[in-house]
């Protein structure tokens, strides 16, 4: 006999996995994220999502009542119910939410990357040769998140005329390391679509193609959409003098202090460090900064009691202030504040340790076993940049993703 069905239990359990796939989706990036907290998350997401499948037809109705608020926490978890199952007009509904709110198309994503293997391998394979675009830019994405070769249906992605699976297909194209599309990769080199030329250019670089260095350099400026995954990029491939060059060069724009001050952990030369130290007396650059010494060299300022105190009279985020009209989120809010002081003490003790010239990532000079190290031990934005080596040191490995489940992760890493 089924238990009864409690109608408000069930919506807490729907938008309870709602919120804490909002707070993953944001996790994945953040500096204070470790994979054991991430894989922690996922245990309480997948708990209430868990709820909802035990929840049968009902919980499904709850989800697909959601979906018509356009939210992407609603979409994921109306998608993973409607992928588990064995009804069509289910996935339809939810692509349906989709095409109405593309910008939650993350979120479908996400889904496809959350379900079974077997559920997998029930929807993904079919979705390459639909006619509908929207579900071969579904298949490339989802084969991609789980480190897949799509074979054959990667090239033809291409090809495509929607620039939307132009883009996925162009960045699978180096996530995946295949190289034997690298003809296909420099046909966008000159493309009216900015997207799909940096994506190009961008694989191209991670594919070991130091010609399209230069282009991927055009993308490093505060105002571009795409200056993040171009300078974790290009200072990672770069050797320390042109990186230094490199950033040295963008100290003529006053508002690139902040990218200057995370390039330099990129770049990961203990050079920087006294630099760095200096720059933790700016209220505005001090966490950052603080960021960038701990990629260098390992510490960990909150756990090491290298932390300071909140500057007085500083505001960072928005404020209580009805009349303050600047609503921009605190870019540092989960960042340590460095105490410059003490970290000059500590800098002073074991920069000995440390030599110039040399690349770091977390303490060690970078190399394979170093970076897998970081991969299972370190905090996301730390596993992102250690992801990144690794895909440099090894030329056939594909990018490791460090967003998928936790628990995918660890089995991968051996943990």
């Amino acid at each position: 006999m089924q238990a009864p069905i409690i109608r408000p239990i069930i919506e807490q359990h729907a938008e309870e996995a709602a919120f804490l796939w909002l707070q993953r989706n944001a996790a994945v990036r953040e500096p204070h994220y470790s994979l054991k907290d991430l894989a922690h998350l996922d245990d309480r997401l997948e708990a209430h999502i868990d709820g909802l499948r035990i929840a049968g037809d009902a919980g499904w109705e709850i989800c697909e009542e959601a979906l018509a608020i356009k939210e992407p926490g609603e979409i994921f978890t109306a998608a993973v119910l409607a992928f588990e199952s064995d009804d069509g007009h289910r996935v339809d509904e939810v692509i349906t939410a989709i095409e109405a709110a593309p910008e939650n198309l993350q979120a479908l994503v996400s889904a496809l990357g959350w379900i079974d293997t077997r559920y997998f391998q029930q929807w993904v394979p079919g979705m390459v040769n639909a006619s509908a675009d929207i579900y071969r830019y579904l298949a490339i994405s989802a084969y991609t998140i789980c480190r897949i070769d799509p074979g054959e249906s990667l090239s033809t992605a291409l090809q495509n005329s929607d620039p939307l699976i132009q883009v996925r297909a162009l960045r699978a194209v180096g996530e995946l390391k295949q190289k034997d599309l690298m003809p296909e990769l420099k046909k966008f080199s000159q493309s009216s679509n900015l997207a799909c030329r940096f994506w190009s250019a961008w694989s191209e670089v991670l594919l070991s193609d130091s010609s399209a260095i230069d282009r991927l350099k055009t993308f490093v400026s505060i105002e571009s959409a795409y200056c993040e995954p171009a300078i974790q990029l290009l200072l990672r491939v770069m050797d320390i003098k042109q990186a230094q060059l490199f950033l040295n060069g963008l100290l003529k724009t006053a508002d690139n202090q902040r990218l200057i001050a995370r390039g330099t952990g990129m770049v990961g030369d203990p050079v920087v460090i006294p630099w760095l130290i200096e720059l933790m007396a700016n209220p505005q650059l001090a966490r950052v900064a603080g960021e960038s010494f701990s990629m260098i060299t390992g510490v960990d300022i909150a756990y090491d009691d290298l932390e300071g105190e909140w500057p007085d009279s500083f505001e960072a985020g928005p404020t209580e202030n009805p009349e303050d009209e600047d609503v921009a989120m605190d870019l540092d809010e989960d960042l340590a504040w460095p105490e410059p002081d003490l970290i000059r003490s500590w800098w002073q003790e074991k920069g000995k340790n440390f030599r110039p010239g040399t690349r770091y990532l977390c303490g060690q000079p970078i190399h394979v076993e170093h970076c897998q190290k970081v991969l299972r031990d370190g905090y996301q934005r730390q596993r992102r940049a250690a992801a990144l080596e690794l895909a440099l040191l090894q030329a056939d490995t594909p990018v490791f993703n460090t967003s998928a489940r936790g628990f995918l992760q660890q089995k991968w890493l051996g943990k």
